[in-house]
């Protein structure tokens, strides 16, 4: 028995019925420039900070604070903009966001001293906190049946919004230095500002408000846009006319679909959604993410702070490698270009597999692949192998960290998507503070096997974590309310 039995359909059977046409490619455009805006500003900072060190005099201490500010900024800023998206809606969380990130990111142009610029970089760093807004964002407006594909599509925008900015640097740093390099790598973020007018709320967010009104309009929209239909009948936004079939049905159709006796909403509380992630159904989802996330980056940045080290002969110990010491000679603009290049394969596979195998087990399957790729790296390997290696653990590592990104936002339900991917992303960030602190020590004293027993452990650990979930998302809808026990 279904609800379109009685009359009503789901938002997830509105989506499936609509298709993804003409509107979401419109939404994925938006949402991808935030993306594409952020990878700009965080592969900045591979650049910047020779130049400003050697303008300005400054320690090897003082050069890292300022990828450490910025990584610190995107912390506090990954869980606050998904409480505000989470309480206030989506349009609101992405006025926010790109007012901060535009403005900072521009202002940082102007930096007359190392202080302001560190402050202000920090500032753009809690603006480019929001990137998991617009992942959960689009997630909320694609059907089902092909949302993994999609949504991996959607990733492509951060590999390439890397690739632009080496790009970019390339063309700017020799001629014009690194303040004209930060105002043009803000541009991104200054059109999503002016694009804000245009931009729907999502409708899940509106139907868990109880807005089904509203809800409808953009499903009418979206119907139009896509020159489709509805399903017949009248939207259920999970109120009581559907709870009691909807709870029927919860066991065959799994958790995503659980319904409630008693409906949260976040408005009764600015940090409700917050406190909702360590309820006793969500907890153990929340834990497992915060761990997978930080050992995906861990990983992930370790991989290409080593073959940073690797190729750029800072250590000494790898007089095999071909060594690139001039910042400004182009071999550094064409090395990062070429590494970023390594995540386009890793999108494709991760692509191929995920509605396929399912998330959990792409997942596993990518990171059993960068630990095999990682461990001759225990010992000292020629550099045309070593190079192999990486560019293969990083292709790798790229699939399990958007398939992450994936898994994520569907696991939660839609009063705490926001915050619960925002406080994940954010431990993510943790690790990819902590990598350069530990890994990177250690390469440079010619310690590369305890560095790499580092990564495989990080790796080992993940997995383990995603065995523990508690199911599978593939194919599943989406959940728009947050069950309580009894």
């Amino acid at each position: 028995m279904d609800e379109e039995d009685v009359g009503f359909y789901t938002l997830d059977k509105a989506l499936e019925s609509v298709g993804f046409g003409k509107f979401q490619g419109l939404v994925l455009a938006y949402a991808g420039l935030g993306w594409f805006a952020e990878a700009m500003e965080v592969m900045i900072l591979s650049f910047i900070g020779e130049a400003v060190k050697s303008e300005w005099g400054l320690s090897s201490g003082q050069e890292s604070l300022l990828s450490t500010v910025v990584f610190a900024g995107m912390l506090m800023g990954a869980s606050s903009w998904g409480l505000v998206s989470d309480n206030y809606g989506r349009r609101k969380g992405f006025l926010s966001i790109t007012v901060v990130t535009s403005g900072a990111g521009l202002l940082s142009t102007f930096s007359p001293n190392y202080l302001s610029l560190v402050i202000i970089r920090g500032f753009v760093g809690f603006g480019l906190g929001g990137g998991s807004v617009f992942l959960s964002w689009f997630l909320e407006f694609v059907p089902a049946s092909n949302r993994g594909t999609w949504m991996i599509i959607f990733s492509t925008f951060w590999t390439f919004g890397s690739i632009f900015e080496a790009s970019l640097a390339w063309i700017v740093m020799p001629r014009l230095k690194w303040r004209w390099l930060l105002a043009f790598s803000s541009v991104p973020s200054f059109l999503l500002l002016l694009l804000y007018g245009v931009v729907p709320e999502s409708p899940r967010y509106l139907c868990m408000k109880g807005s089904t009104s509203d809800a409808l309009q953009i499903l009418d929209k979206i119907a139009s846009v896509n020159q489709t239909k509805l399903p017949p009948g009248i939207l259920a936004c999970g109120r009581s006319s559907v709870e009691d079939k909807a709870s029927a049905l919860s066991e065959d159709r799994g958790p995503l679909l659980s319904s409630l006796s008693k409906n949260i909403m976040p408005s009764e509380s600015g940090f409700s959604s917050f406190f909702m992630l360590f309820s006793p159904k969500l907890i153990q989802t929340t834990l497992l993410l915060w761990v997978l996330f930080f050992g995906n980056s861990f990983s992930y940045y370790g991989i290409i702070l080593l073959t940073s080290k690797l190729s750029s002969g800072q250590s000494g110990c790898f007089p095999t490698i071909p060594s690139y010491r001039n910042f400004q000679d182009s071999a550094v603009y064409v090395d990062v270009f070429i590494t970023s290049l390594a995540e386009l394969p890793g999108l494709l596979l991760s692509a191929i597999l995920v509605d396929r195998v399912g998330r959990k087990q792409s997942m596993a399957f990518m990171f059993v692949l960068t630990f095999i790729l990682l461990l001759p790296l225990l010992t000292h390997q020629p550099a045309v192998l070593t190079t192999c290696l990486l560019f293969g653990a990083r292709m790798c590592a790229i699939g399990t960290f958007n398939i992450a990104s994936i898994y994520s936002p569907e696991i939660y339900p839609t009063p705490v998507r926001a915050t619960g991917v925002g406080l994940a992303s954010g431990m993510g960030r943790i690790g990819g503070m902590v990598c350069p602190l530990v890994a990177v020590g250690l390469v440079t004293e010619c310690h590369q096997t305890e560095a790499v027993v580092l990564f495989l452990i990080a790796i080992v650990v993940s997995v383990v974590c995603i065995q523990l979930f508690p199911y599978e998302t593939k194919g599943q809808e989406l959940s728009d309310t947050m069950a309580i026990s009894s």
